[in-house]
């Protein structure tokens, strides 16, 4: 009843069992691993507030950028209406 295919069966069906059950301490232990979980969601949130830095940070220097040319954009108008007014100064005389 007990043929070399069926020994060898038990075998391969003991080794995938004890791998299963492996890989379920492995689980096991990494969900009791409390510090470990901690620091990686340390770990996480240190990167998002590190993105969101990063971001502001874009913001708050776009935000400068734009304070600053728009008064040379509003100076360079009022220079350019004033050199229409004298072209036009010009041929009206």
């Amino acid at each position: 009843m007990t043929g070399p295919d069926s020994v060898s069966e038990i075998q391969r069906e003991i080794e995938q069992t004890r791998e299963h059950l492996g890989q379920t301490v492995e689980q096991l232990a990494a969900k009791a691993d409390v510090k470990a979980r901690a620091r990686a969601k340390a770990g996480e949130i240190r990167a998002r507030a590190q993105d969101k830095t990063a971001e502001l940070s874009n913001q708050v220097r776009q935000s400068q950028i734009t304070r600053y040319r728009w008064p040379l954009a509003v100076t360079g108008t009022g220079l350019l209406a004033i050199a229409a007014g004298l072209f036009w100064r010009q041929f009206e005389d």
